[in-house]
Formats: structure tokens, C-alpha cells, sequence
């Protein structure tokens, strides 16, 4: 065996073991030698049951020798986000508060990936409370991008990409709310999508003691190919609780065949957020390519005025994170809400406002974004997707300093509100459509990814255009020094 099949997709790796040319346990060992390997390095892996995994992977390989199969995902090592509930190990969400947080039952998600056949062996790390687009928490350490340590590898699912990039895991499974899974997909070089909101349920993903869902949030997929997140998609989905005594999940199917069929929209540049004109020339670079392939490009987005949207949106965002603060931090608010009734409109106030909102302005906030979610599907009414940025740059070098509202990235020459790209997050996000994000190429030696925006519950249809381009101009590519263990 070599120690390179663990870059492989996932539905290769299936493939590969259900034909019995390797055996489950063979890719177990792969997957763990590559965490004893690189971990160190990028420090992505915060904790794993190795013995029961070796365990289960002799078990799947005795059900393969029968002639069984337990899913589409039989046999194959898998990590999970560290804030999905798996028994046996904390979910601590990044906070030394939660470290002792261990819960009594899985969340659905890892029972049905189990269901499928995977072999569950490790968490992978997030920010504190998953608040970052940097992976890093007092309890487990910062976690790199492996194209380049000194950089965030995103957040929050920043471990999450990280272990498929190094070949520790054959499938992923994230969360996003401010583009946690599409931010690290493109910081990292992988597939990764975010489901039309309700999709997956957020059940065992949750803090202690909350048991509603929350606005916006979504559970999803990572994947070093995009059938890979297809396939995750038809194994996640679908109700839980009491939504599953009546409810049923039939997804439309990607109704296209070819790229010649699609007819997308394309919006590169916003004022509502400084994006580096270099990752805007590569993307125009990929949609001309796309074009020259026979798809019809148009520059197009919905009609919306960009700037109110994003207000929109971080209003909601930041009133959905305050539900959950503490009483101290909820206090420690009150100033910055009363400058923002005074009309100090900084990005902090806003925050400190969006916990002390009343009912009623949620509500009319509520109010504009349903008409947002007409204007999109106006949009989509003469287009099949919208092709966006997933960040306003490339991956960035690590700033742990001060509090995240005071951060800064350099855009264009210029230091730029970190917080600010958190548009092309809630771009898609806030109006809860589906959208994908596909690696096309790198700049400057750091992947670029290319957000794939779809009408509400098509998610199959931006997964399909991703595996399209995946085959038409490229898709995952190995770090350099990861491609083989000791490389």
C-alpha cells in the first residue's frame, strides 16, 4: 500500500474497498500515520479514539469479506468538527468553560455518517465558540493552513478542512453561519457546501442547555471532491426529533448535464466589502474560462442594494449570536447598543445592539430579508446560479491579538476590517440558500475557491456545476510536502 490513497476522494476510496484492493483498516493507518506526521505541524487534530476505530475498521473488513456493505461510506476513516456531539469525547467549542462538556448521545449527523459506514476516529478544532475565521482556543492551540503556516486555514471548520487537505480524514463535516464552512473550503483548497437552512439537522451541534434552532446556521460537508459532498449531502439530510414522524427530504435533482446548459450570473466586486483585485482577476480568469466551455456568463446579481443587505444581515448574525451571551457580557453591551440609538454606527455598537434589539425590530429586520428572498428568487427565475467570491482574500497570516472586531487584513495594500468580508458569507447565508465552494487554482502559492450560489433546496444543482468544473479545470491538489507521508 502506498501512503498516498488517502487523498483520494472519498468515492474513490469506497470503491477501492468494497473491490477488497484495500482494506478499511489499511486506510486507518494511513489516516493515523499522516496525524502522527503533520499534526504536529498544523495541529488539526484535537482528539481521537484510535483503538475503537481499529476495532470497527477490522469489523467493516470482516462484513466486506462477506460480501457486505454498511454504506456508501463503508470502511472509511472520518474526522468531525470538534462541536459535533460524538460520545466518548468532550465538545467543548473552543471554551475552557465547556472542557468537561461530554455528551450522553451522538448528534444525529454522526450517527447517520456511522449509519453510512464511516469510521469515526477524530474531532478537529475550532475557535472559541466558533466565532473566528481563525482556528484557534485556549484548550487545544491554533490550528495552520498547510499551504502555509503561518496562515489561518479559516474558521470555524478551520481543522475540518485542514484534515482532508493532509489526508487525515476521508470526509468532513462542518458548520457555517458567517461562510465556517465555505471560508475554510477556500482558505484550504477544498469542496465544502452549505446546505439550503432546516437541510441537516442542527440537533447535537449546539451548545449546553440550548435546544432551539438557530437563525442562519447550518450543518454541511467538507470534501476533496464535489460527488463526495453530493453523496455526504444524501446521507445528512433530512428531519430528526419530531419533524421526522411526517416530514420527508426529496431534493430536486440538478436538472442540467452538461456546463453548456447553465446560465449563471456573476458578481465579483461589492462595495459593501474591499476584495483583492487579485483574487477578483483569477475568478474573472475561471468565469472566462467557463465561458470559453460554452457556459452563458452574464454579470448579474439580484437587484438589492448591497450595502443595506449586508446591515441586514450582520444585525440578524450578531442578535442570533447575543441570544446565548452572558449575563456580564450582555451588561458589558448596554453602552454600545445606546451609541448605536445615537447613531454611532461602529461595527462593535452594532454588535452591542443586536443583543439589546427588541422583538419588534427583529422582526421588521425579518420583514426586509423575506423580501430579499423574493429578490433572489427573482434573480434565479432568469438564472441558474450566481458565481461569487467565498472572502475577500486569500488565506491570511495569523493575528491573534485584541478581539476580532479590531483585527485588520491587508486588501489591495490596505488594512481592511477583518469583519468586513463577512458579506460574501451572509451573501448566500442570511436568505438561507444553498452554496457551494469549489477549489480553482491558487495565487501566490495560497487556493482560491469560487462560491457557487443556488435558488433555495437546489443544493444538488451547485454541487453538480462544482463537480463539472472539478473536471473541466481542476479540482483538489495535495498541499506541497503532504503528498506523502514523510514527503
Amino acid at each position: 500500500m502506498t501512503d498516498d490513497l488517502m487523498l483520494k476522494s472519498a468515492g474513490e476510496l469506497s470503491g477501492l474497498v468494497q473491490s477488497r484492493e484495500v482494506s478499511s483498516r489499511e486506510l486507518l493507518e494511513e489516516a493515523i500515520g499522516r496525524y502522527e506526521a503533520f499534526n504536529p505541524k498544523v495541529n488539526a487534530v484535537t482528539g481521537h479514539q484510535i483503538e475503537n476505530a481499529q476495532r470497527q475498521a477490522n469489523e467493516a473488513d470482516e462484513a466486506t469479506a462477506q460480501g457486505e456493505s454498511r454504506g456508501p461510506f463503508h470502511g472509511l476513516p472520518v474526522t468531525i468538527k470538534e462541536a459535533y456531539d460524538w460520545v466518548g469525547t468532550p465538545s467543548t467549542w473552543g471554551n475552557p468553560e465547556w472542557a468537561d462538556n461530554f455528551p450522553d448521545s451522538n448528534s444525529p449527523s454522526v450517527d447517520r455518517l456511522i449509519g453510512a459506514g464511516a469510521i469515526i476516529w477524530a474531532k478537529t478544532n475550532v475557535p472559541f465558540m466558533l466565532g473566528d475565521w481563525q482556528s484557534f482556543n485556549e484548550i487545544y492551540g491554533c490550528t495552520n493552513n498547510p499551504w502555509d503556516l503561518n496562515r489561518t486555514p479559516g474558521g470555524s471548520s478551520g481543522g475540518s478542512a485542514v484534515s482532508l487537505a493532509t489526508g487525515m480524514s476521508a470526509l468532513e463535516i462542518g458548520s457555517d453561519i458567517g461562510a465556517s464552512i465555505r471560508n475554510p473550503a477556500h482558505y484550504c483548497g477544498v469542496f465544502g457546501h452549505k446546505p439550503t437552512m432546516g437541510l441537516i439537522p442542527q440537533t447535537g451541534h449546539a451548545p449546553p442547555g440550548v435546544e432551539t434552532v438557530v437563525d442562519i446556521a447550518v450543518m454541511g460537508p467538507l470534501a476533496r471532491s464535489a460527488n463526495d459532498l453530493d453523496q455526504a449531502l444524501s446521507v445528512l439530510a433530512g428531519p430528526d426529533g419530531f419533524d421526522a414522524s411526517g416530514y420527508r427530504i426529496e431534493l430536486p435533482e440538478a436538472n442540467k448535464k452538461s456546463l453548456t446548459d447553465y446560465k449563471v450570473g456573476v458578481l465579483l466586486d461589492s462595495p459593501a466589502c474591499a476584495t483583492s483585485t487579485d483574487l477578483i482577476d483569477h475568478l474573472q480568469q475561471t468565469v472566462d474560462d467557463l465561458a470559453e466551455l460554452g457556459v452563458d456568463v452574464s454579470q448579474a446579481a439580484p437587484q438589492i442594494d448591497q450595502n443595506e443587505f449586508f446591515e441586514n444581515y450582520l444585525l440578524l448574525l450578531r442578535a442570533t449570536n447575543g441570544v446565548s451571551i452572558g449575563d456580564e457580557t450582555f451588561n458589558r453591551a448596554l453602552p454600545g447598543h445606546e451609541g448605536w440609538e445615537r447613531g454611532e454606527r461602529s461595527y462593535r455598537n452594532l454588535v452591542d445592539h443586536a443583543a439589546h434589539m427588541t422583538h419588534r425590530e427583529w422582526y421588521a429586520l425579518h420583514q426586509q430579508r423575506e423580501l430579499y428572498r423574493r429578490d433572489w428568487a427573482a434573480f434565479f427565475e432568469d438564472f441558474d446560479l450566481l458565481l461569487c467570491p467565498a472572502a475577500a482574500s486569500t488565506a491570511f497570516v495569523h493575528d491573534h491579538e485584541g478581539e476580532r472586531p479590531d483585527r485588520t487584513i491587508e486588501v489591495n495594500g490596505r488594512q481592511e476590517p477583518v469583519v468586513d468580508q463577512l458579506f460574501w458569507a451572509g451573501w448566500s447565508c442570511s436568505v438561507y440558500l444553498p452554496s457551494t465552494v469549489a477549489p480553482v487554482g491558487l495565487i501566490d502559492g495560497l487556493p482560491v475557491g469560487l462560491q457557487i450560489v443556488a435558488p433555495h433546496l437546489h443544493d444538488r444543482r451547485s454541487i453538480h456545476f462544482a463537480s463539472l468544473l472539478e473536471a473541466e479545470i481542476g479540482g483538489f491538489v495535495a498541499p506541497p510536502g503532504y503528498e506523502r507521508i514523510g514527503s
